[in-house]
């Protein structure tokens, strides 16, 4: 090894490890691609093995493309032939020597989508929101595949189970028909292929010697089982990952793997990448106390290279549109006292959090980007539904207007009732003529309407919601999704709360426009513009690190997020609060509400743990 580098005494335990599996467990900040790249070329240069006997799986493509040019660089710039890639990639490279796969045998992901949408229109189901029910779909399906579970033995999640065998099924035929696999299939394949052919399996253990698993927190069942199979028998496996930084479940993570490794490997070695070469001491301290309280973890102590610094800041504000207020001008603050824009993050548990900032963001014409793709919250389909019926009382009696209120509730109405392209109230009355009840509905409807047309924004909100019925029809919903009515009902609530800016129903529209010209405009600069105030989920900011970091709405049933009932979901939420906290380098302001769309907030347990308040 070069003489140069000093290695701290873990890593260097890690680096120099000799034959046999390893676990190496790395804290946030701790170095982790440094290890890697130095352990690789520990093995080509002191232990003389073949490079290109050596894979390194990420779960990234720009992860393996990262690790690939650090390695390079490392010995000098020239290509490499050690083996890095995804699991995908590396996975279809077997398949393709296998079956004589090309790209051409990868289904695209709109085929999929569209795949899905067929079986819902020849299966009569009904959905509000299409795109979002063939998403949940497809990671339903991904789930079952990932997870290797018997169809008959899965509990389906978006609809009912025998809904889901059709959907299941259907796809699955028309993939065999076009002689097409998913990302999925390479995985399921794979491990067959593995099984089955013990001398295909032979070849490729022969082939990679030695075996690098980056993130390993985030490995699901079938990976797991290939991995074991290809290092096999001389199960020169090292694992690198950090077991509190698993936040990937709801896409197949299985931490608990990790935490099993050692009984699958009785003569693992373990090391723990335990300096945080990244934050100062009060954060390192204080995200510890609060990942302490998960009991499925490794226990470790992590230390820090800085100095204590300043303290983490909490704060409570009385609601969403103080909150916001303040960390604007706090930012503003900062970049005055000689902070950049890009030095700053703002992190939040979901897509929905940070529409009330992005519009002060835009007031106070302070540059900011995006890292995830925020949804319009005005092209939610419950937007939509709650539009059309102002739109309604505004006098559109168009078909496509009036069919999207008719049966929101149901009102049982049929769309033969609305023959002509412009409704004409008094035709779908006599179209009933002989159903006093029907006539009776279509008449309310008709004032409801009416009605509506003298509110403001949130007065009419409140008045769809309450007096026309619709969190009802909400509720049954949910119901029929298998959803938490919750997640509809924070659509209805943001929605009220935006209203609640406008006196007109006028202005409320004319803001709607240019707040989705803004998200074009981030979306069409995500990929290329840096300066700028970061926004990001808890999720996405996971391996990235800010100078000052912020946490919005650090409040039960935000963070943790009310989905999560079981200790598993708990412990994953602790988790993802602990990667938000562990990304701020300098400064980190943990802020929540008091009250939020008129309603009392209770503050995140996850901030009473690390105050020691619980």
């Amino acid at each position: 090894m070069s003489s140069e580098v000093i290695f701290e005494g873990a890593q260097k335990a890690a680096v120099t490890h000799d034959k046999g599996p390893m676990l190496v467990l790395a804290g946030p900040g701790s170095g982790k691609t440094f290890t890697i790249t130095h352990r690789i070329k520990y093995l080509t240069e002191e232990c003389r093995v073949n490079p290109s006997s050596i894979l390194v799986i990420t779960f990234t493509k720009a992860a393996a493309t990262e690790m690939k040019e650090r390695y390079e660089s490392l010995c000098g710039g020239g290509p490499s032939s050690v083996s890095f890639g995804t699991f995908h990639a590396i996975f279809f490279r077997i398949l393709k020597f296998a079956y004589r796969y090309d790209a051409r045998n990868i289904v695209r992901d709109e085929q999929r989508m569209q795949y899905i949408r067929e079986l819902i229109e020849t299966n009569h189901v009904e959905v509000e929101d299409e795109a979002e029910f063939v998403s949940s779909i497809l990671s339903e399906i991904s789930s079952v595949k990932g997870e290797m579970i018997h169809l008959n033995h899965y509990y389906a999640k978006n609809c009912s189970e025998e809904i889901f065998k059709k959907l299941y099924s259907g796809y699955e035929e028309r993939l065999r028909r076009a002689n097409l696999i998913d990302f999925d299939d390479m995985l399921v394949m794979c491990y067959d292929l593995f099984k089955e052919r013990k001398d295909i399996l032979g070849a490729w253990q022969r082939k990679y010697q030695y075996i690098l698993v980056d993130e390993f927190q985030d490995i699901n069942r079938v990976q797991y089982e290939i991995v074991r199979m290809l290092a096999a028998p001389e199960n020169n496996l090292f694992i690198v990952g950090d077991d509190d930084q698993s936040i990937y479940r709801f896409r197949g993570a299985k931490p608990e793997i990790m935490l099993g490794f050692e009984k699958d490997y009785p003569d693992a070695e373990r090391v723990l990448l335990n300096i945080n070469f990244r934050s100062t001491k009060d954060i390192v301290d204080t995200a510890g106390k609060l990942i302490a309280h998960n009991k499925t973890r490794f226990p470790k102590e992590i230390v820090t290279k800085q100095g204590r610094g300043k303290p983490v800041v909490t704060r409570v504000w009385k609601d969403p549109q103080e909150e916001t207020l303040e960390i604007v001008h706090e930012i503003t603050d900062y970049t005055g006292a000689g902070y950049a824009w890009s030095d700053i993050a703002v992190l939040y548990r979901t897509n929905l959090g940070p529409r009330l900032l992005i519009e002060k963001l835009m007031e106070y014409n302070i540059p900011f980007c995006m890292k995830d793709a925020v949804p319009n919250l005005y092209d939610h389909w419950i937007a939509k539904n709650i539009i059309a019926y102002l739109n309604a009382a505004a006098g559109d009696l168009s078909r496509a207007c009036i069919l999207s209120v008719i049966n929101r509730p149901n009102r049982y109405i049929s769309r033969d009732a609305l023959e002509l392209p412009v409704v004409s109230w008094e035709a779908v009355k006599s179209f009933y003529q002989d159903k006093g009840w029907m006539v009776e509905r279509i008449e309310q409807l008709e004032y409801d309407l009416k009605f509506l047309r003298q509110l403001a924004p949130a007065a009419a909100v409140n008045y769809i919601r309450k007096a026309v019925g619709y969190d009802d029809y909400i509720r049954e919903y949910a119901e029929y999704r298998r959803m938490k009515p919750e997640e509809l009902f924070e659509v209805l609530d943001q929605l009220a709360e935006s209203a609640a800016g406008f006196q007109t129903v006028e202005a409320w529209f004319a803001h709607m426009e240019e707040y989705a010209r803004e998200l074009k405009l981030q979306a069409r600069s995500r990929e290329k513009r840096t300066e700028g105030v970061s926004l990001m989920t808890m999720h996405s900011s996971k391996g990235l690190e800010y100078r000052i970091v912020y946490i919005l709405d650090a409040n039960e049933g935000v963070t943790p997020h009310h989905k999560a009932v079981l200790d598993a979901d708990m412990e994953e939420e602790r988790r993802m609060f602990y990667v938000a906290m562990t990304r701020a380098k300098e400064r980190l302001h943990v802020n929540y509400v008091s009250e939020r769309y008129s309603k009392k907030q209770e503050v995140s347990r996850f901030v009473k743990e690390y105050l020691g308040r619980e």
